[in-house]
């Protein structure tokens, strides 16, 4: 090896490296900034979890599966309890995981995406991820959705490795992650059918293009692989697995509840449900507060039409290298399964569709295709301005070629305008918009300082008039006060002299201490 070339190594390296790590900085910048204050409120589906993560803490009785508020997979809340028990009852300290969460999936995103293709498409995949409203936006609520594209994209990430290298350790990982990925949200239950797809797909390969003695071994390596993820994945999922086998009711009971299935036409249901979700891509998104800017569409049109290129190259790429070489890229079936796949946990539910939540598992995937595009653009840029100038000065140590310097500021002026579009949607729009203080309960957590207030003094009884799932008798809406006043337990409510009560029960002759002072949440 000559010395410029080593120079060269270690410079393109070095480079890599500087672009990766301003890229998980952004990505941490736009998860953590003003944690504190943004989302507004607490909404009682993450109060819930943060309840019940103290409650783990302090009784040491970790679940697997909480079976209140329709059930929930236990890892998120059981994760939860860690920073609970740090940093206290705060809605932040709620979103602290989801942040973390979201910032290791953009890491995860890039070491990925640099295994499929090069460091360059995995720096665009990651950096559209990092800025991405749609996925920065669960990253700062305190929902267990957050957690499944983190364990599906290391997932992939090392059950890729594990066909590259033909590495047992790395097959083994993969299904470790998923099974955790498993049990932490509803949706990743199809996750594990992007693995098989590319599985089928690479087996194809090695048997088309391998010698016959070494495909042999090849594919015995493989198999041994895949034996390793599913040991693995069970054992991983184990105890969720013997939970669902105890509690059968429970294992579809929340997809049953939002099914396609019960409705009155469900075959048309899912077809119109379908065009509803390719369409929040470009045109109309989720209607929620919670989960969008109310309607608008989930991508920026111009990351929407790179997503949308990159989705027909992907497709043409698969059928050309079907027809050049008798089988498909595995790298596009994963890409293109992983697509369609992640999608149908939304298409195939009847309520709130769009829904942003539910697709989640989409986001890392949408960017990759995003990303290619960029990248095809950034080659076509090279390629223009090389036939303009043939002259140019060719790239010598310790600076970049004329085409690839062009290249790269077009595109790095591209992804600002991106990042600041990204951002004044988020912290400015969304962030700022009355209708999501609303969504968040605001006043929830207002009422909550006045039912501390009063009950330093008076015993505090919260009237809980708003309806909602039952939990410990009283309903949903009242999870929020007991969060950040502490009082989950009937035990720490003594405590504390503060009480929740429905208007059933009063109506049913309980009395109040002549002292008490009642206050509704409505």
């Amino acid at each position: 090896m000559s010395h410029y070339y080593y120079y060269q190594i270690m410079n393109h390296k070095k480079k890599e490296l500087i672009v990766a790590v301003f890229i998980l900085f952004t990505a941490a910048f736009f998860r953590f900034n003003n944690l504190a204050a943004t989302p507004p409120g607490l909404y009682p589906d993450e109060a819930i979890n943060g309840n019940e993560a103290i409650q783990a803490y302090e009784t040491g009785n970790y679940k697997v599966f909480y079976k209140d508020n329709n059930g929930r997979e236990g890892l998120y809340i059981n994760l939860l309890s860690i920073a609970t028990n740090a940093f206290g009852n705060k809605p932040w300290v709620l979103r602290l995981i989801p942040a973390l969460a979201g910032t290791l999936t953009v890491l995860g995103l890039y070491l990925l995406v640099k295994q499929l293709f090069n460091w360059q498409t995995a720096a665009f995949a990651s950096f559209l991820l990092a800025i991405s409203f749609w996925h920065v936006l669960f990253s700062r609520i305190a929902f267990a959705g957050i957690l499944a594209p983190l364990f599906l994209v290391w997932a992939l990430y090392f059950f890729w490795l594990g066909l590259a290298r033909a590495s047992l350790w790395d097959f083994g990982a993969s299904g470790l992650l998923f099974g955790l990925g498993l049990q932490t949200y509803l949706p990743f239950r199809v996750a594990p059918l992007i693995a098989i797809i590319t599985l089928v797909v690479y087996w194809a390969t090695v048997r088309k293009h391998v010698a016959v003695g070494a495909g042999k071994h090849a594919s015995n390596y493989i198999l041994r692989g895949l034996g390793l993820t599913i040991i693995l994945g069970i054992l991983a999922a184990a105890p969720l697995v013997w939970y669902f086998m105890n509690n059968p009711g429970m294992l579809f009971y929340r997809a049953g509840q939002v099914s396609v299935f019960s409705a009155d036409n469900p075959l048309w249901q899912i077809i119109a449900n379908a065009g509803k979700t390719i369409a929040m891509f470009f045109t109309k998104g989720d209607l929620n507060w919670r989960h969008n800017l109310s309607g608008s569409a989930m991508l920026i049109w111009p990351v929407g039409i790179l997503f949308l290129i990159g989705v027909i190259r992907s497709i043409v790429k698969t059928v050309k290298s079907k027809e050049a070489h008798g089988h498909h890229s595995a790298a596009h079936a994963m890409l293109l399964s992983w697509l369609v796949i992640g999608l149908l946990p939304g298409i195939f539910s009847n309520e709130g569709i769009p829904h942003a939540l539910r697709t989640i598992l989409v986001t890392p995937v949408v960017c990759i295709f995003a990303a290619e595009t960029l990248w095809w653009i950034f080659t076509l840029i090279e390629k223009r301005y090389h036939e303009q100038d043939p002259k140019h000065e060719k790239e010598i140590p310790g600076f970049v070629a004329e085409d690839t310097f062009i290249a790269t500021i077009a595109i790095c002026i591209l992804l600002f305008s991106f990042s600041v579009v990204e951002y004044d949607k988020y912290f400015n729009k969304w962030a700022k918009d009355p209708n999501t203080a609303a969504a968040f309960n605001e006043n929830y957590v207002k009422l909550a300082d006045k039912v501390y207030l009063q009950s330093l003094s008076k015993p505090v009884y919260v009237l809980v008039k708003a309806g909602g799932v039952q939990v410990n008798g009283i309903p949903m809406p009242a999870q929020t006060v007991m969060f950040l006043t502490d009082t989950f337990t009937l035990e720490k409510q003594k405590q504390r002299n503060i009480y929740y009560v429905t208007p059933k029960l009063i109506d049913s002759g309980y009395s109040l201490p002549k002292n008490a002072v009642v206050i509704p949440l409505e």
